[in-house]
């Protein structure tokens, strides 16, 4: 049966442990720097240690703030912030685990007319103050810190890189353990009333009944790190990975620093002992805290990119969440006392006066009547004994004071029973009052707050559709700039095919300069035999055949020239950069320049110009030596790079 009560509490902890999880490794893991099954294992074990160690801080302040003395009061208390916390998350509200199960509290407290410790209260609502603040002072001197150590130290990559797979699991491991020991109690802390009154001896150490219900709860939490969290660690990793590696180092850090100072026994009494205010040991949101250390990091960087709008939204998880916790619980509480005729407290003069009804008060104040006359009634019985032995008077005389007295007191018993009835009836009245006062300010202010929030939603709404509008026009834009970015490239590639082509043509052009010094050469040969030839016929034959080979290859200048032009032409752009390179070059040098870029040999290179191969060469040489190119490079390659 008492895990049965126990259930909402280890529900609260599994959720803790699927959400917050990501909190403490959620950047290691989405940046796969470290893997998710080591991230769950050092969590869940550090969260347990944490838990068991040093988690009873928060739970003692949650405590003082109403004491829960009945497993069904604990159970519907933390069903009740279980509930809140689940469908707030559902309706991406902002929520916190602490300010669920405070708002518990005090609706338990209302319920069952314990008065609510307002100091508690008070340094409960500090704290959700001044934990994001701390979070990010600790992440800006935490950043300014790290920056420093890294400009002083200059490692090189992969030694920061293994620093900071090093460093995230180290502080994971610390930020499980501040996680573990400052929101147990938010999972157990209301259950303390039912820790086991046995202490568990395992010789090295031993367990108190308190560490054993944190043990339980920390077990919990585990086992959602472990079964859920994997998908949101990621999804938080990913978002927070955009300050950068350090930055999210930092942030786990300094958000660890916050929940550990938060829960430390140990640092609240030495701050103690050196006459500061000792430090309160309360749950703290490790969501919010997360969530100041990045706008910390975000106003160090000058607050570009900073949604404000977070701010808001915190603002009024604070006002909803122990509201509606609060609420819930107080029906919840109704519903469990009433229908299930279940203690929600051992105190039964506590109980809220909604479960009482006038005739019950009347028969109440009527047992006290009956009570209180026959009190008299004995204490009138001793006095006449007393009297009737002690001193000589007539039975008659004593009856009759004795009766005049009874009456005398019997109707001033009634009188003063009756004035206290009508006293408690009416404070009854006015406690129900207040109460039902205090319900409906609370509606009201839910009311208002939806309103806001509705309002809220609808201009975010606009807003989306408006950045819809622009992200569909954007798109638009981006389409016709790829279409006129595809046209130029169409172009462009017909500039290529043209060059090509051009290429070609002035390569087909020397290949046709070669073919007539070719020519020239047979001719040559041809002239020669004639010489030789002694036959007229012959000789007549011969003359005949140079003339008809002649008139062939007469446009052999004209070929040339129109070569030249083309080299010309193509290599414009080209002489224009070599000049700028080496201004004292030659026009026969930069001719042979553009026929080189051209991938002409030496061979044909001499066809065209009319020189020997061997001047090529020596030109060349020559070229190379003016141009400064090292004997280790290529002179076509260097040629075309320019």
């Amino acid at each position: 049966m008492i895990f049965f009560f126990l259930s909402s509490g280890l529900f609260l902890g599994w959720s803790l442990g699927a959400n917050d999880a990501a909190n403490v490794f959620g950047s290691a893991v989405g940046t796969k720097m470290v893997s998710f099954k080591k991230a769950a294992i050092i969590a869940g074990i550090f969260v347990i240690i944490g838990a068991v160690v040093q988690g009873a801080g928060g739970a003692h302040t949650l405590g003082s703030l109403g004491k829960i003395d009945a497993l069904a009061g604990s159970f519907t208390v933390a069903l009740s912030a279980a509930i809140t916390v689940f469908y707030m998350t559902k309706f991406k509200l902002p929520v916190s685990t602490t300010q669920a199960i405070v708002g518990g509290i005090i609706g338990w407290n209302f319920y069952t007319g314990n008065p609510t410790n307002i100091n508690s209260l008070t340094k409960i609502l500090t704290t959700w103050v001044a934990g994001p603040i701390l979070g990010a002072i600790f992440a800006v001197i935490l950043y300014q810190l790290f920056k420093f150590i890294l400009k002083r130290r200059k490692p090189h990559l992969l030694k920061l890189d293994a620093f900071l797979r090093f460093a995230l699991l180290v502080v994971g491991a610390f930020g499980s353990y501040s996680l573990g020991a400052n929101n147990i109690a938010n999972v157990m802390g209301i259950f303390v009333s039912a820790a086991p009154t046995t202490d568990l001896d395992f010789v090295l150490f031993t367990l108190s009944g308190i560490q054993q219900l944190f043990l339980i709860g920390g077990i919990a939490i585990a086992i959602g790190i472990f079964t859920y969290s994997k998908r949101i660690m990621k999804r938080v990793g990913n978002s927070i990975v955009q300050l950068s590696s350090e930055a999210a180092l930092v942030v786990v850090l300094s958000h660890s620093i916050v929940l550990f100072i938060f829960s430390s026994q140990a640092l609240s009494d030495f701050v103690a002992s050196i006459g500061l205010p000792a430090i309160p040991l309360v749950p703290v949101s490790s969501s919010q805290v997360i969530v100041g250390s990045i706008i910390g990091i975000g106003l160090l960087k000058g607050g570009r990119g900073i949604k404000f709008g977070v701010l808001g939204q915190i603002s009024i998880g604070w006002v909803t969440t122990p509201i509606l916790a609060g609420l819930l619980a107080f029906f919840a509480l109704f519903f469990i006392n009433n229908v299930f005729k279940l203690k929600v407290t051992q105190d039964s003069e506590l109980i809220n006066p909604f479960t009482k009804s006038h005739s019950e008060i009347d028969s109440n104040n009527s047992y006290k009547i009956e009570q209180d006359t026959s009190v008299l009634t004995n204490a009138f019985n001793i006095d006449s004994q007393f009297i009737s032995e002690t001193e000589n008077v007539t039975e008659s005389t004593i009856n009759d004071s004795l009766q005049l007295g009874l009456n005398l007191q019997i109707i001033d018993s009634t009188e003063i029973s009756s004035l206290e009835s009508t006293n408690k009836i009416s404070e009854t009245n006015s406690s129900f009052w207040k109460k039902a006062t205090f319900i409906l300010l609370a509606l009201i202010i839910l009311l208002i707050i939806w309103y806001l929030f509705s309002g809220s939603r609808f201009d975010e709404n606009k807003n989306r559709e408006i950045v819809k509008k622009r992200e569909e026009f954007q798109k638009a834009e981006q389409e016709l700039i790829e279409s006129e970015l595809k046209n130029v490239n169409l172009k462009k590639q017909h500039l290529q095919n043209e060059l090509k082509f051009k290429n070609r043509e002035l390569v087909n052009f020397a290949l046709h300069v070669i073919q007539k010094d070719s020519v020239f050469q047979r001719l040559k040969d041809k002239i020669d035999k004639i010489k030789n030839e002694t036959d007229s016929d012959n000789r007549k034959q011969l003359i005949k055949d140079i003339s008809t080979f002649v008139n062939q290859n007469l446009n052999t200048d004209k070929d040339k020239e129109t070569f030249n032009i083309h080299v010309e032409e193509e290599s414009r752009e080209f002489y224009t950069r070599l000049n700028q390179l080496h201004s004292g070059i030659t026009p026969n040098e930069r001719r042979l320049c553009a026929l080189v870029r051209l991938n002409f040999s030496s061979k044909e290179i001499a066809s065209i110009l009319n020189i020997s191969p061997k001047s090529v060469e020596m030109n060349r040489y020559r070229l190379r030596k003016k141009l400064n190119v090292p004997s280790s490079q290529n002179l076509n390659d260097y040629i075309s790079k320019i």
